[in-house]
């Protein structure tokens, strides 16, 4: 894979440390357990194409998409349309397009782009999803405002975004048990990362200003699956780069402890059918006028 320095140069990158990530370490991990994480959002995926509503005519914008599960089920119900999707991230773009490839999907194609600068072909969309990859730009506005030119007069967008912290179980939780007695900096809302899209008052002030109307937040809080059980949900989140991050620093008989919190963590929450942990995100959804 090329250096992110080296696919810069030929792509408009406006977001550039997230650009870094997403094409360096995160992309790599998201791609590895890509089965996981689709698993994991699985409810909240019904939700979005729930609400979505796509036709057989559509032509789809599927933005963060990640390795393309969104896109390609966006391009099987577009069937006489089609489904574009951008990412920062070229493994998982190339994974995107093997999993394509596979399913024989003709009406389906995937860019590298940072979607807050990318020239897309003005009104050339009906919808604009997204699942978890939009909270991430260092200037919302510009970057919806880019999106809304893309899609037809009246176009949709659908998007899913994670709600406050505080309204997390399953972030607060696994913090909570890795912070291991530290103070740990938390993520704060209206900034690029998970918790960018998480004020609801911000999210309708950004969107109005990106030129949107009918702007509604739709409240979605549906568990997220950890694991299939307790021990499937403990190998997941050991294995997972921010636990390695948190747990670089301390101590052997720290690290052990930690752990061992970690593993009555997912045993706390096995339901006997999986291990599940609530959240909460918003549906955002707004019309280009």
């Amino acid at each position: 894979m090329a250096e992110p320095g080296d696919v810069a140069q030929r792509v408009q990158i406006a977001n550039v440390e997230q650009a870094a990530a997403w094409d360096g370490d995160d992309g790599d991990e998201w791609t590895e357990h890509e089965e996981r994480y689709n698993r994991t959002a699985e409810r909240h995926t019904n939700r979005l194409f729930a609400t979505a509503q796509i036709r057989p005519g559509d032509a789809v914008l599927d933005i963060g998409c990640g390795c393309g599960a969104t896109t390609r089920r966006a391009a099987r119900i577009a069937s006489e349309g089609g489904a574009l999707g951008v990412d920062l991230s070229s493994r998982m773009l190339s994974r995107a397009r093997e999993r394509s490839a596979a399913e024989g999907l003709t009406n389906i194609r995937f860019e590298r782009a940072d979607a807050q600068v990318f020239r897309f072909e003005e009104g050339a969309f009906d919808l604009a999803i997204s699942r978890f990859g939009v909270m991430f730009f260092g200037d919302p506005v510009a970057a919806f405002t880019n999106v809304g030119r893309a899609l037809k007069q009246g176009g949709r967008v659908a998007f899913l975004a994670w709600q406050p912290l505080a309204n997390n179980e399953w972030i607060r939780e696994l913090f909570g048990v890795l912070a291991a007695g530290r103070d740990l900096p938390r993520p704060q809302p209206g900034t690029p990362g998970m918790f960018g899209l998480a004020d609801p008052d911000d999210v309708r002030r950004i969107f109005g200003s990106a030129g949107y109307a009918e702007v509604e937040l739709e409240d979605v809080s549906e568990p997220v699956m950890a694991g299939t059980d307790a021990d499937d949900a403990f190998d997941f989140v050991r294995s997972l780069g921010v636990t390695r991050g948190l747990l670089r620093d301390l101590d052997a008989e720290t690290t052990a402890r930690t752990l061992n919190n970690l593993r009555k963590l997912t045993t706390a929450y096995d339901t006997g059918q999986g291990v599940f942990l609530n959240s909460a995100a918003w549906l955002i959804t707004a019309r280009r006028p």
